[in-house]
């Protein structure tokens, strides 16, 4: 059986690859690890809201889920990404009634929509993650590598650029597209 990476939420963002789309970063719970997926802005809502601590005076649409597994006793036990294709992640959810495991396959952002109004675990194969996460060095663009780009060129920049972008890197690539800007 292949290893499980267990996940949680660090942040989300506006997407600058996709018009009315966000970035949901997943850090790996006790490692370096992150793994960026693009989501839509409903997901994103409802899952920057619960994070935020809003309550809406109506239920949106995963709270309402939450409901029915409770009202039918049902538990979340987690949630398993489980294939990434092009950009695209798959999972799905493992419920539990009774001594029943029922699997359901479901969108990654729906997934941890729910994930973390229950607070069940996230995870994701550790073949998935190796290949799809941001390398550490991507992550540290804040500190040291910042400091570094009055270094380069622009040439070599525009290079950086382009495999950050190919790489779907768009925190760095945004860094390294204002550094560029910020010479002209």
């Amino acid at each position: 059986m292949e290893k499980k990476v267990e996940l949680q939420v660090l942040n989300l963002t506006r997407s600058q690859a996709e018009a009315n789309a966000f970035a949901m970063v997943l850090g790996e719970v006790n490692g370096e690890r992150q793994l960026p997926i693009i989501i839509g802005a409903g997901e994103a809502q409802s899952i920057a809201l619960h994070l935020k601590g809003v309550q809406y005076p109506r239920p949106l649409t995963h709270d309402l889920f939450v409901s029915c597994l409770t009202s039918f006793s049902i538990t979340l036990t987690e949630i398993l990404i489980y294939r990434a294709e092009e950009g695209v992640f798959y999972s799905r959810i493992y419920l539990k009634k009774g001594e029943e495991i029922i699997e359901a396959d479901s969108r990654t952002s729906d997934a941890i929509a729910l994930a973390i109004r229950i607070q069940c675990p996230i995870y994701i194969y550790e073949s998935i993650l190796g290949k799809e996460c941001l390398a550490p060095t991507e992550l540290n663009i804040e500190t040291e590598e910042k400091k570094n780009l009055e270094e380069e060129t622009v040439q070599s920049l525009k290079k950086a650029l382009a495999k950050a972008i190919e790489n779907e890197n768009y925190e760095l690539a945004s860094v390294l597209r204002d550094e560029i800007l910020r010479r002209k």
